[in-house]
């Protein structure tokens, strides 16, 4: 159904686009976050994305979803800026808190889930981008293999070999903290 709906607007304009962005446009900011780890540079990302689909939209094809195909252009433009001279050291930030349902946790589960959620995140946003990125796709956006596979224009077998290493260094460096606070 979606397919079909978002490959059917040839008029993109308004409330489409609208609708576009609003049902997108979070995900879209936190994976292009995520990518350079900049908030001003995600808002600069996310906003390139949008008037590339906006200018593309008859491009897209419906041969897989609005959401994997966003991320993809969301993941080039966010290549582009990291190649640009401009481009300068990363500031490692927290990653951005998400409430359940609206209500908010205790003070005490707020501060263990930070903490441990903040260990975790530091071991992710180390790794290189190719891990990074797959992680992400995988864990936060919760993509099949194959749209990962789309999203990064590489094949089914090296997302499988990627996500993988990832999980696994991911792991090492998880256990080596725990050795290094247990010290």
């Amino acid at each position: 159904m979606e397919q079909q709906y978002w490959r059917n607007i040839e008029a993109f304009e308004g409330e489409g686009f609208r609708e576009l962005m609003e049902t997108y446009g979070q995900r879209v900011w936190d994976f292009a976050f995520y990518m350079t780890r900049r908030f001003d540079l995600a808002d600069d990302v996310t906003q390139d994305v949008f008037l590339q689909a906006y200018r593309r939209i008859g491009t897209f094809r419906g041969q897989s979803s609005m959401q994997t195909w966003l991320l993809a252009i969301t993941r080039n433009v966010a290549l582009n800026y990291r190649r640009a001279s401009f481009f300068r050291k990363v500031v490692l930030v927290d990653r951005p808190i998400e409430r359940v349902n609206g209500s908010s946790p205790s003070a005490e589960q707020e501060a263990m889930s930070r903490s441990r959620s903040e260990e975790l995140w530091r071991v992710v946003m180390v790794l290189p981008v190719k891990y990074r990125e797959v992680l992400l796709l995988d864990a936060k956006y919760d993509l099949s293999l194959e749209e990962i596979a789309s999203v990064l224009d590489i094949p089914l077998g090296t997302v499988k070999s990627r996500l993988s290493r990832a999980r696994s260094k991911v792991t090492e460096a998880w256990k080596e903290e725990a050795q290094y606070e247990r010290a």
